[in-house]
């Protein structure tokens, strides 16, 4: 077979293209050849299926969802991910090494089940290594997050074979933000909308914010079209998510020359109209102890539709690891910001994002996190043992300050074991009292429904009570292992 060379397009803030071969912005090294010419692969004369696997954050699940729907437009029928198509998409997540394996792992499943079908890589992994992922055989084009959202206007001459292989262009001059809305969500029983793209912040174990560019907020009108709309497609809650959630509206001010924050857009969303018999819920999707301020919180606890769950991006609970992880805060502001919110709202349910065995941190510091979990109540703590990305300042760390692998695994063992007298005591406590819920999924147990509760529980009701996509109050009776058993009120 002939070989051709990879060509690179980079798109500047004027749109215009510059197709070379030279290596990408942060990516100082050359991209291989392709073996297989792309003009060998071509869409079947039936109706055309694209398959979309979505990892990583709900950013990548509101965007794919929005790349689906665009498509559908165009002709295109969706099917899952996990049948045959003619065309598979794989929006890829970074986060972690593990994160950028499985992304490999699932392009080449896709390629395995239709070697013939057409398939595109995007998402923060393309972004971050166009090399290793256009290095896959059977990839086609590899879409950076400046042009992901432009899929169906791309495919016309992906089809064609007149493409460069990679298109990963600069995040500070252009970034894909949504112009259109989303009708609804396949498979989702509640509805997920970006506000906010990007992140200033700069961690220094994170590479996100370069995979996703500066901190860019949506305008505010279209946000509250796209919740509206959704809410009156029935859905009865909506996520509102973003790359770094509580810095919306940085980047805008009224017409007044008022600033526009984050409490300010969820107030209008919330006057947004709504069923009255099932009025919409909002939930946040995750929010830096920063950005926890008194206007948040008296907002949070006087509004009965915004959930009475926060997922905290917490990360540590030492203010020296903190200070090195280039977080905003120390463990005094998450202490005091905590205390007011939960004075404020008794009933709230906390989970986080934590992250053990970062470079430098002592037993002592680790059990400083485990301490203040304890002490702020976060029951459900996603832990995260710290992961090398090549390209970020705690990487270059000397190996000698890492804290070894193994150790991180256990700290990560030992932070989800010790949630669980946390876990535990929250839903005795909540036996004998009520709850909104959601219905979810059929639970294992037969005959009965497992529902979320608006404060994040799982409460197992008897499936012939529950109505899906519509609030149901319920008393809770009992503990059945780790779900609370409720009967509809």
């Amino acid at each position: 077979m002939s070989e051709i060379e990879i060509k690179v397009e980079h798109i500047g803030r004027a749109g215009a293209s510059i197709e070379s071969a030279v290596p990408l912005p942060g990516n100082a090294v050359p991209l291989p050849e392709i073996a297989v010419p792309l003009q060998n692969k071509k869409v079947s004369g039936h109706a055309k299926r694209v398959g979309i696997t979505t990892l990583g954050c709900k950013v990548n699940t509101y965007e794919s969802e929005l790349i689906g729907e665009t498509l559908k437009t165009d002709h295109w029928n969706v099917v899952p991910n996990t049948e045959a198509a003619d065309l598979y998409l794989i929006n890829t997540c970074t986060v972690t090494r593990e994160a950028d394996r499985q992304a490999r792992q699932e392009v080449r499943k896709a390629i395995k089940r239709n070697p013939d079908a057409l398939v595109v890589v995007t998402g923060c992994y393309a972004q971050m290594d166009p090399e290793a992922c256009a290095k896959i055989p059977g990839v086609d084009l590899v879409l950076g997050n400046d042009r992901k959202l432009d899929v169906h206007k791309l495919l016309p001459e992906l089809e064609a074979g007149e493409l460069p292989k990679v298109m990963v262009g600069d995040l500070d001059q252009h970034v894909s933000l949504p112009d259109q809305l989303l009708a609804g969500y396949e498979a989702h029983t509640r509805a997920f909308v970006q506000i906010q793209q990007g992140c200033d912040q700069g961690c220094t174990f994170c590479i996100i914010h370069v995979a996703r560019g500066p901190s860019r907020s949506l305008a505010p009108s279209l946000i509250k079209r796209q919740v509206q709309r959704l809410a009156l497609n029935g859905y009865p809650e909506i996520v509102i998510c973003g790359v770094d959630l509580g810095s919306y509206g940085d980047d805008l001010t009224r017409d007044t020359g008022d600033t526009f924050d984050l409490c300010d857009l969820l107030k209008e969303l919330l006057a947004l109209e709504y069923d009255p018999e099932n009025p919409f819920r909002l939930r946040l999707s995750s929010i830096d102890p920063y950005h926890i301020t008194d206007k948040l919180i008296e907002l949070w606890s006087t509004e009965p539709r915004l959930c009475a769950h926060m997922h905290l991006s917490l990360q540590s609970g030492n203010t020296l690891i903190l200070k090195r992880m280039k977080r905003r805060y120390d463990a005094d502001h998450v202490r005091e910001r905590i205390a007011t919110l939960r004075q404020a709202m008794p009933e709230l349910v906390i989970s986080a994002d934590v992250m053990v065995g970062f470079p430098t941190e002592t037993e002592q510091q680790y059990l400083d996190t485990e301490q203040m979990l304890s002490d702020i109540g976060v029951a459900f703590p996603h832990t995260f043992s710290y992961s090398e990305r090549d390209g970020t300042p705690a990487s270059r760390i000397p190996s000698v300050k890492q804290v070894a692998v193994t150790e991180r695994k256990r700290r990560n063992l030992r932070l989800r074991n010790a949630a669980k007298p946390i876990q535990q005591a929250l839903r005795e406590s909540k036996i004998g009292g009520t709850a909104w819920v959601l219905p979810e999924k059929l639970a294992k147990r037969e005959g009965y429904t497992m529902c979320r509760a608006e404060d994040y529980l799982a409460v197992l009701v008897c499936s012939d009570q529950v109505t899906k996509g519509v609030w149901q109050k319920v008393s809770l009776k009992h503990l059945d292992g780790e779900y609370l058993v409720g009967d509809v009120v």
